[in-house]
């Protein structure tokens, strides 16, 4: 014996308006992520300026306007007459950097902390990712760090192990140490530190 299902026209003109929503939704989602997707590749890494000793306010301020920011920190012990006390200070004074598009670029500009972002030729300059990338891993190292004004020449290499392993930078070799520099260009700085005499590296072209 054969058993039918009957479907009504009322049913399936709801199943109809059901079907049509999950498009609608799905749809609507889709177009969410090209959304997403294309604010994101439209974000680049800036260095903002900042007033005198306002980094850490710079960053506060960032935070709380939802705008993806890195300051790079180093902590140092202090020592006074009667006490020793570690505090954090910025590795590069007077700059933070923000990973934002035009919109959030210029909402940066807007807190009371910043005076400018850095330009070359009368344009926000844009920082290479693969810069930032390289300047957390060698943060990562947690070693003391010196900044010296300028770009450091020599041998461009890669450090293929110890503490600074993946680090892309200048290699400077001499008798009693070796130490590796890690370049921003846009703020002509060069951030050294000491590497291991028995590190392993080799050599990439630019």
């Amino acid at each position: 014996m054969y058993k039918f299902n009957y479907i009504s026209f009322a049913n399936l003109a709801e199943q109809k308006n059901i079907l049509g929503e999950i498009v609608v939704m799905s749809t609507s989602l889709d177009a969410f992520k090209n959304e997403i997707e294309k604010t994101e590749k439209e974000k680049a890494w800036f260095a903002l300026y900042t007033k005198p000793r306002n980094e850490l306010k710079a960053a506060e301020q960032m935070q709380k306007a939802g705008i993806n920011f890195y300051l790079p920190t180093v902590t140092k012990l202090k020592q006074w007459s009667d006490r020793k006390k570690k505090i954090t200070e910025p590795l590069i004074r007077g700059y933070i950097f923000i990973f934002a598009n035009e919109k959030e670029r210029i909402i940066s500009l807007e807190q009371n902390s910043i005076i400018r972002c850095v330009a070359d030729n009368g344009k926000p300059a844009k920082i290479p990712n693969w810069q930032i990338e390289n300047l957390k891993k060698l943060l990562q190292a947690k070693t003391e760090l010196f900044i010296k004004e300028g770009l450091v020449a020599g041998t461009k290499v890669l450090i293929k192990s110890g503490p600074f392993e993946g680090v892309v930078g200048v290699i400077q070799q001499n008798e009693n140490e070796n130490t590796i520099a890690v370049l921003i260009d846009l703020l002509n700085r060069s951030i050294i530190a000491h590497i291991p005499k028995d590190s392993e590296f080799e050599k990439i072209k630019d």
